[in-house]
């Protein structure tokens, strides 16, 4: 259908088509006048994207782009919905009660119902590009509809606040159970370390003061063998003047010194006095008796060297049966250390585990006793002085809508049961009817009503009667 042929339909039956526009225009017009004002009131939001205090992070799912929109479902939810049912009294008021048991008969819970009926008059408008966002009520009444408003911020702020505590609650329950767990498990392996600690005899104090021990047994019994060494060099030649010991006796030295001494008087003598001098006598009778001593002393050194080398030999046999005890009790405790290290490691992972989970049980705690939502409400809501002309000449606009498009419905389906030819172009749709000419309605001189009709066709003259001359 071209552009001219609906003009040429809607001129046709034009006083249908404003019988109808003007009826439903006026009707919805009409029902809109008559009903009662309604008042809004406007509640302004900033919802807080910065970091929490208690975690560090930012606020889980504030700065993301689709955050806003989520937030305005949720103060549509029928969960802070039924706070402001709580929060207004609705719930308490007896003639709220006797209507909801008349409605629902009490087989849905009051706070749900009073919710569906408070969500018809909110209005949630997020500002692009901001975390601004608008809580509007409609209501009849001035008052209630700014209690109302103020009730939904109030609700939506708590709702956000419970939905942060809730799962830090449940999350602690969860943490303090498995606290619990962590901890027995802790005291079995400290147990269990405890008991092979004593059964071993295992401690830090008692390997030091073996491992020092063995130090001083292994020290010992290298001075024993270099005593061994020193007598072996002794015992070399013992009992000879050229032997070692005999040379480092002070006695055997003494002695020597004294026998010279008497030799050298005895040659002085000698060429003094004859064999049977009495002098004579004595100084051969004292050279023979300190030759004796020397000779005894030399012997005792000897043997004293001998009787110490034995000694020391010993004194090495006993220190090396030390050594070697002592040896393996300080490896059986390094041995039963490295086993209780595994003990030792078990309790620490434990010990680390215990801890995390009562860090975290701490942390949970606190996140689960706050008190203080990401939602700031910047301006609350006042009573309106003025009804909201907003709705009211919206629903003027769709009745005007709606009268236009059932108007241009009811033309176009009258049409299309009633068809009519109105100019050549309607005949053209139809195969095999030739066009022969056109007749205009005598008189008519309006150009309008010309170029409805013919549609910009050019008129041509009429075609002569037939049989004409």
């Amino acid at each position: 259908m071209t552009i001219w042929q609906f003009l040429r339909v809607m001129w046709a039956r034009r006083w249908m088509f404003l019988a109808l526009f003007l009826l439903v225009s006026a009707g919805g017009i009409g029902y809109v006048l008559s009903q009662p004002s309604l008042y809004e009131a406007e509640v302004s939001v900033l919802i807080d994207v910065k970091s929490d205090p208690l975690i560090g992070l930012m606020a889980p799912g504030l700065a993301q782009p689709a955050s806003m929109a989520t937030q305005a479902e949720l103060v549509h939810s029928d969960r802070v919905a039924s706070r402001v049912v709580k929060i207004l009294g609705v719930d308490r008021s007896e003639a709220a009660v006797q209507q909801w048991r008349q409605e629902t008969g009490a087989k849905i819970p009051i706070e749900r119902h009073y919710a569906e009926l408070m969500l018809m008059g909110l209005a949630v408008t997020p500002s692009r590009g901001t975390n601004f966002m608008t809580i509007g009520y409609t209501a009849q009444d001035p008052k209630f509809a700014a209690a109302a408003a103020n009730a939904f911020a109030q609700a939506y702020m708590e709702v956000s606040v419970d939905m942060r505590v809730e799962p830090a609650r449940q999350y602690a329950t969860w943490f303090d159970q498995q606290s619990n767990t962590l901890r027995s498990d802790l005291e079995r392996a400290q147990s269990k370390l405890s008991k092979y600690q004593q059964d071993k005899g295992i401690t830090d104090e008692r390997l030091e003061q073996e491992t020092s021990r063995l130090n001083i047994y292994t020290s010992q019994l290298v001075a024993a063998q270099a005593e061994k060494a020193a007598a072996t060099s002794l015992s070399i030649g013992s009992g000879t003047e050229t032997s070692v010991d005999v040379q480092n006796s002070a006695a055997v030295q003494g002695l020597r010194v004294q026998l010279t001494t008497l030799q050298t008087r005895m040659s002085e003598i000698s060429s003094v006095v004859g064999a049977n001098h009495p002098q004579r006598i004595a100084l051969e009778a004292q050279i023979s008796e300190t030759r004796q001593q020397l000779a005894n002393e030399m012997r005792r050194v000897s043997g004293g060297t001998a009787q110490a080398g034995k000694t020391t030999e010993r004194k090495i046999a006993e220190l090396e049966t030390l050594v070697e005890q002592q040896k393996a009790r300080v490896l059986s405790l390094r041995s039963a250390r490295d086993d209780m290290q595994v003990l030792l490691r078990d309790v620490e992972s434990a010990q680390r585990a215990y801890d995390s989970a009562r860090q975290r049980l701490s942390q949970l705690n606190l996140e689960s006793q706050t008190n203080q939502a990401n939602v700031r409400v910047m301006s609350p809501a006042i009573e309106p002085q003025q009804p909201s002309r907003s709705k009211m000449l919206k629903h003027i606009v769709v009745s005007i809508g709606a009268g236009l498009l059932l108007g241009l419905a009811a033309v176009f389906a009258l049409e299309f049961l009633d068809r009519r030819v109105r100019s050549p172009e309607d005949l053209l749709a139809v195969e095999g009817v030739p066009v022969l000419g056109v007749l205009l309605p005598p008189g008519s001189k309006s150009p309008v009503f010309r170029r409805l009709a013919l549609g910009g066709v050019p008129v041509r003259p009429a075609l002569p009667p037939v049989g004409a001359q």
